[in-house]
């Protein structure tokens, strides 16, 4: 079975874990977009602006807090991707969510997986995304990209996973979700424990 099947797969039979009692967070979703490049699969992270509200400069998913007049989070998921990176959510392929996150910031983050069309017109929003950063799915399998520290946010302080990719640390939620959907992928392999 080819990558791309065993996502769909995986994700048709996952039952995602919500996290309860929402009082004091604040509602948002995120895109984990898939591409394919030389038959090789690419999750597309983009690094924030120093100049938004929340994760200046950080490398994040696609994605936002939810607006009142978003059906749903998958609504919001796919707004912001579109408003950010100028993926058409008719364009993406949703094949499944993953568990939900809490961030240091206060945000109850649920992140959806979807297939992208590559290559694609991105038209980044320029007040929002500096740069898009695509990784491939493979290098998140090499333990030694990964590292656990302790990182301060606000008054808040916790043991986060970090990972490099070239010039970049994708840490914090970002981490936790691309961990998670990687042990969901790869249950029996001990690089994602």
């Amino acid at each position: 079975m080819d990558l791309r099947q065993r996502i769909k797969e995986v994700l048709r039979g996952h039952s995602p874990q919500k996290v309860r009692g929402e009082e004091g967070l604040v509602r948002a979703a995120v895109l984990v977009p898939i591409f394919y490049e030389e038959q090789a699969p690419h999750v597309l992270f983009i690094k924030r602006t120093e100049t938004v509200t929340h994760h200046k400069g950080e490398i994040s998913f696609p994605g936002g807090t939810k607006d009142p007049e978003d059906g749903d989070l998958l609504t919001t998921a796919l707004r912001e991707t579109c408003e950010e990176i100028g993926v058409r959510a008719e364009d993406v392929e949703v094949v499944g969510e993953l568990d939900d996150i809490v961030t240091m910031s206060d945000f109850l983050v649920t992140p959806f997986v979807g297939f992208i069309p590559y290559p694609y017109p991105f038209r980044l929003n320029p007040r929002e995304i500096e740069e898009l950063v695509p990784v491939p799915l493979e290098a998140f399998l090499q333990e030694e990209r990964w590292r656990r520290e302790r990182r301060r946010y606000g008054r808040k302080e916790r043991e986060v996973f970090i990972y490099q990719w070239k010039n970049h640390q994708i840490w914090g939620a970002t981490a936790r979700i691309m961990r998670g959907f990687l042990e969901l992928l790869f249950p029996h392999e001990s690089s994602h424990r």
